[in-house]
């Protein structure tokens, strides 16, 4: 479709959701109370996931669902990948960026996602035959312990197509590694699916010889893709890596192209950069915030929803041939950490600076208080790596005024426990713990 039709029919699905919420959703029928069709998106109140949570039971378009019934169906992990009254998937978020929220997706949303994951998630054709031709045989590793948009999806298809359960697996990133592997030798996925800093603990276990497989294809998710763990992941296993750009909230909201370019789905969502005060920054300026508005979801409505995503949005033409516009990203899976003297360093630069650092197999490092940093280390020579990586921070951030005591952890590096994703660069000062 050119981009002036795509552009035509996006508006007029953001026309008939917004109709849609101020006659169904109380709490958006007195948010938009001086809203009308010819009111823009950009002159529409934001917000927020605490909002939303607060005022669920009138947020929600369907008033026979209360945040009650969806807490007392989420109660029983049995329920994964079922319908809530046989109406809609519940989902909930980990709550990495402070508390959960949870997200319904009606028969609509469904179709939606799964025709932008079938038709649109694949970068390069030839990855789909090569997909096809090693058996279609996936294998997704992520959290597998509460109502996730990973493994809950991958429940809920076993469930509408049994038949298709030999084809579709899913394991649980917090089992012990070695029953994993054995699984992954067993089941021999043409796809693999999982967060890029569990896939690096797979990769050492391909290089080690324990494992032994040849997906086709590798899609990461969950997790920014830092470029080295990509071709890493490339090398070791012989495939082709690509990742998206998607949230519980939001579904796949941009697909990744050749050039590593994130294309925006708009015909289904529409991304606003913005700053901290929701205003709209230029093409090729990083934004502060991102609003979220998804089309495909007129039971919980995001509608100019903030998410703390980092994004440039481009208005060149992207060499790969796409009239979508399209996105690069900033990796926020890790922490910003702010110091005693008000200086904020961001995660990738820190990342990158332990990535110099030969034989280093895992890192964390923690903030505690202040400027004290704790570092979690997987590797033979821990004290000589440690000295070493002491030297390289504390250089590091002296040039930005900060004195910083950084001292050795006898733990190993975690994930979360409840989400199961992992983060290299973490504040514990914003309340989290680990």
């Amino acid at each position: 479709m050119p981009p002036r039709e795509r552009l035509a029919l996006q508006q007029n699905r953001l026309r008939e959701l917004i109709q849609y919420v101020k006659m169904n959703s109380p709490y958006f029928s007195e948010l938009y109370k001086d809203v009308d069709s010819n009111t823009p998106l950009e002159a529409l109140p934001t917000t927020s996931k605490g909002d939303l949570m607060t005022h669920f039971d009138t947020w929600v378009t369907d008033r026979s669902i209360t945040r009650q019934k969806v807490e007392a169906f989420t109660s029983d992990l049995s329920n994964i990948g079922k319908k809530l009254d046989g109406k809609c998937l519940v989902y909930t978020t980990s709550g990495s960026t402070g508390y959960p929220c949870i997200v319904l997706y009606d028969d609509t949303t469904i179709n939606v996602s799964s025709a932008i994951g079938v038709a649109r998630s694949f970068a390069r054709k030839q990855d789909v035959q090569r997909f096809m031709r090693h058996g279609g045989r996936t294998m997704a590793l992520f959290a597998d312990n509460g109502f996730y948009l990973g493994c809950g999806s991958v429940r809920y298809n076993q469930r509408k197509m049994p038949w298709k359960r030999h084809k579709l697996k899913t394991c649980d990133v917090r089992m012990p590694i070695e029953q994993i592997v054995e699984n992954l030798n067993t089941f021999q996925p043409s796809m693999l699916g999982s967060y890029p800093t569990f896939l690096e603990i797979i990769a050492s276990e391909q290089e080690k010889g324990n494992l032994n497989i040849h997906p086709a294809i590798i899609m990461t998710g969950g997790e920014h893709l830092y470029a080295d763990v990509r071709e890493r992941l490339s090398r070791v296993f012989g495939c082709y890596v690509q990742t998206n750009y998607s949230c519980t909230e939001g579904g796949t909201m941009a697909c990744e192209c050749i050039e590593k370019h994130f294309h925006i789905n708009d015909d289904w969502v529409i991304l606003e950069a913005v700053d901290e005060n929701h205003q709209p920054v230029p093409y090729g300026t990083q934004s502060s915030k991102v609003l979220l508005t998804n089309l495909a979801n007129s039971l919980c409505p995001f509608i100019r929803f903030e998410i703390t995503d980092r994004i440039v949005i481009h208005n060149e033409p992207c060499p790969c041939g796409s009239t979508r516009p399209w996105l690069t990203l900033e990796g926020r899976t890790d922490d910003i950490l702010t110091f005693e003297n008000g200086v904020r360093i961001a995660p990738l630069s820190l990342y990158a600076l332990m990535k110099e650092i030969h034989g280093i197999q895992r890192f964390q490092l923690i903030q505690m208080e202040g400027n004290n940093l704790e570092l979690r280390l997987e590797t033979k020579d821990k004290q000589q790596i440690f000295e070493a990586a002491k030297q390289k921070l504390t250089d590091y951030l002296r040039q930005s005024g900060i004195d910083a005591q950084i001292y050795l952890s006898d733990k190993a590096p975690q994930a979360h426990p409840i989400s199961g994703k992992f983060k290299h660069i973490q504040s514990l000062n914003n309340g989290s713990s680990q």
